[in-house]
Parts: structure tokens; C-alpha cells; sequence
């Protein structure tokens, strides 16, 4: 299994905290970055690493930010991508599960270290169910062919 990982500068240490995890679960990891404080702004990276998961180079992606939004809502823009900003193991289960996630979003200004190991082992621990939600996905894949 392979995740690609990104942040912008408000989201560094989160982001390094959810490698290790990864690494601790045998999970080959692709950190685009950033690697430093300077300030990045989050749709940039965002986009670099959901266009890597909507191509299929990797398997999931997790993106952070200071709160998870900014990421979620610029990576949700790539065809292909379901973002999920999740700040509980419930969320993460249920984003998996219901909604087929395939971009775990967080927030280092609202989401600790030990929180987010929770969560990321709950995203990991589930897959997609698949039956009636499938139908539902489905429409979502719809909409982003839709022309306005």
C-alpha cells in the first residue's frame, strides 16, 4: 500500500506525526512536502498530491493544513477525489465506510498528535462497504462530469 502525503506549513508537524504512523504500519509513504516553515499555500500542495491519488499512483492520500479545511475543499476540486476532513476515529470509519474516502484531510490547530494516530489507524482498519452506498458514490462521480 502506498499514501501520498502533503501540508502546507500550518499542518508540518501533524503531517510528520502522520508518517511515522503510517511507517509503524508497514505503509510505503510518498511525503511531497512541505519539508519547511517558510509558508506554502495549502490548494497548491493540496492539488499536487490529489492529482497523484486521482491517477492512481498511489492508494489514499492525507493532506493537513491548520484545520483541515482549506486542503479538503481544494482537493475535492480534482475529479476522482473524495476528501474527508475528519477529527474522530467515528468520522474517519464512517468517511471509509459510507463515502469511499480516499483523501484523509486534518487540522493541526484543532487535531493532536494522539488523536490523529486514532484517527488514522480507524481510516486504515476500514474499507468501503460498498452496496447502497455504492449508488451514491456513483452519483457523485456524476457530478463531476456534469457541465454547468
Amino acid at each position: 500500500m502506498r499514501y501520498v502525503l502533503a501540508s502546507d506549513h500550518a499542518g508540518l508537524a501533524l503531517k510528520e506525526v502522520a508518517a511515522r504512523r503510517l511507517c509503524s504500519r508497514k505503509i510505503d509513504v510518498d511525503d511531497l512536502g512541505t519539508h519547511a516553515g517558510e509558508p506554502v499555500d495549502y490548494p497548491d500542495v493540496a492539488e499536487v498530491a490529489a492529482r497523484v491519488v486521482a491517477r492512481g499512483e498511489a492508494d489514499a492520500g492525507v493532506l493537513v493544513c491548520g484545520t483541515g479545511i482549506g486542503v479538503s475543499i481544494a482537493a475535492n476540486k480534482i475529479p476522482g477525489i473524495r476528501a474527508a476532513v475528519c477529527r474522530s476515529g467515528y468520522e474517519a470509519r464512517m468517511a471509509r465506510l459510507h463515502n469511499d474516502a480516499n483523501v484523509l484531510c486534518l487540522g493541526e490547530r484543532v487535531t493532536g498528535p494522539g488523536l490523529v494516530e486514532d484517527i488514522l489507524d480507524a481510516w486504515l482498519d476500514t474499507s468501503f462497504e460498498g452496496g447502497r452506498h455504492q449508488r451514491r458514490v456513483d452519483k457523485i462521480r456524476a457530478l463531476e462530469k456534469q457541465e454547468d
